[in-house]
């Protein structure tokens, strides 16, 4: 990341909105927003394959579910902050991965710029690619802040988007998914 460029730029939207970036409270904000965009956006160089590599041999061929994983995300649209819950099912073959890579998996993409419905497919292609599992169901609910503190202003409602590859794109395996998070 281009920390001048940043500091640049978050100078002249201060100037923008008719703000003094010289000002007592803002003159050190230009720093420390782009110290933020270093770690919010860390994704953007990161892989998940770097995460999903670490697997282990399992026997198992049943649901594997990582369900409520916390995420933050900033919206492409709005730049606005995204958040929600993350929920990971698939179907192993021989080997699983450890139960925090699939939450640091949901990291990499959520800290990049993103929209939800896209975030959610990356993170099920990324399990799919590299741990190559009969199949994968991904499901993020967020609140979205482009919805709740402009535009619309409906704070309190959520988006959910659903990803599934293989497996499950038979609904009966659907629905058992369903009834595991309701556990």
């Amino acid at each position: 990341m281009d920390q001048e460029k940043i500091k640049q730029g978050v100078r002249l939207l201060l100037e923008g909105i008719g703000e003094d970036p010289s000002r007592e409270g803002l003159k050190d904000t230009p720093d420390r927003v782009a110290r933020m965009y270093e770690e919010i956006f860390g994704g953007m160089e990161e892989s998940a394959g770097e995460h999903l590599s670490k697997v282990f041999t399992a026997d198992s061929a049943g649901i594997v579910l990582e369900k409520d994983i916390t995420f933050y995300s900033t919206c492409e649209h709005h730049l606005m902050p995204f958040y929600g819950r993350a929920h990971i099912a698939y179907l192993p073959r021989g080997k699983v991965a450890g139960l925090s890579k699939l939450a640091r998996t949901v990291e990499v993409y959520a800290r990049r710029l993103q929209i939800q419905e896209q975030m959610t497919g990356q993170i099920a292609d990324a399990i799919m690619e590299h741990l190559q599992p009969g199949g994968v169901m991904v499901i993020l609910e967020a609140e979205h802040m482009c919805m709740t503190m402009r535009g619309i202003k409906k704070p309190g409602s959520n988006t959910v988007t659903v990803a599934v590859r293989g497996a499950f794109a038979d609904e009966a395996l659907q629905e058992q998914v369903y009834r595991m998070m309701r556990l």
